[in-house]
């Protein structure tokens, strides 16, 4: 996944850190300088590239507000050349992932809206013909590539917006960690049809396709390796005993009984709420305790259960 390191800050966007990793800068050059004769001036080449990066960002931006929308975090957009990550950490509820995640792929529909209508104004027909002016062959590009990438994202392939929606569905009749086993399996057998298309590519003489094809495959592998391991995590946490009495004020989960946290001051462990965030073997006191199921900070007070009302 790209991170901060090797990315370059561009803005602040709506409380959002916008960062463009390096390879960006290369990939856009190669791009450019391939599709020199695209168009009649190579201005539209580089406004090519610049609005890919438009509708990418759009797309991260949708992920990110609509997570904030329902009390999640989202503060960071890396953009590299397989598109961009949003780092969203929405509310540990399926309707309230399945809105973060849904959102992105909207801003996608309703620019397909836009770019087919002013492609229609433009050239009469959504059909770009060939030797039309720059600027309507230009449009017609956008609107090819905004549909390319909403209709690739919404695959069924974790952790493409399609499996992360399938897995959000999934939740609310499966459970949390039981629908991501279900949605990383599939995605397994995604990565291994697209491999069986780079095959192909290669076979029939479409290298250049291959190489990013194989990229994204790899990609995707990568990320369902370690859906596939937080998922065994999320069921074995499943299992444990729950301690009653106290839940997490964001996910409602309660806490498992037993030594899971540690002491940052010592390193040694201890069951935080038998103690009242304070650990038995140096004394140090914690004023926020982390749910182990969703990773919030609360203070210990907010985690009590209050006792119903009498009378």
């Amino acid at each position: 996944m790209p991170t901060r390191q090797g990315s370059l800050h561009l803005f602040r966007l709506a409380g959002v850190d916008l960062y463009l990793h390096w390879s960006w800068f290369l990939v856009a050059m190669l791009e450019i300088s391939q599709r020199r004769g695209s168009y009649g001036s190579l201005t539209f080449n580089a406004l090519e590239y610049l609005a890919l990066f438009a509708i990418v960002l759009m797309h991260e931006m949708g992920h990110a507000l609509a997570c904030r929308s329902v009390g999640g975090k989202a503060d960071e957009i890396v953009l590299w050349p397989l598109g961009g990550v949003a780092y969203v950490a929405p509310p540990q509820r399926p309707g309230a992932m399945l809105w973060s995640i849904v959102a992105g792929p909207l801003v996608n529909v309703v620019l397909f809206v836009v770019l087919g209508g002013g492609l229609v104004v433009a050239n009469g027909s959504l059909l770009v013909d060939p030797s039309a002016p720059d600027p309507v062959r230009f449009l017609g590009a956008m609107f090819f590539t905004n549909g390319v990438l909403l209709v690739f994202n919404l695959l069924p392939i974790y952790p493409l917006d399609g499996g992360q929606i399938l897995r959000s569905l999934l939740w609310f009749v499966m459970g949390r960690a039981q629908s991501l086993m279900v949605t990383v399996v599939i995605g397994f057998i995604g990565v291994a049809v697209m491999f069986l298309g780079v095959a192909l590519m290669v076979r029939y003489g479409l290298q250049r396709q291959a190489i990013w094809f194989g990229i994204m495959a790899l990609f995707i592998l990568s990320n369902c390796w370690r859906g596939l391991q937080h998922a065994r995590i999320l069921a074995r946490a499943a299992r444990l005993p729950r301690r009653g009495g106290f839940q997490c004020p964001s996910c409602q989960a309660p806490p498992p009984i037993g030594a899971w946290w540690a002491c940052s001051r010592c390193g040694k462990s201890f069951d935080t709420f038998e103690t009242q965030a304070v650990c038995p073997h140096c004394g140090a006191r914690f004023e926020s305790t982390r749910c182990l199921d969703c990773g919030e900070l609360h203070p210990m007070s907010e985690w009590v259960i209050p006792p119903p009302p009498v009378g």
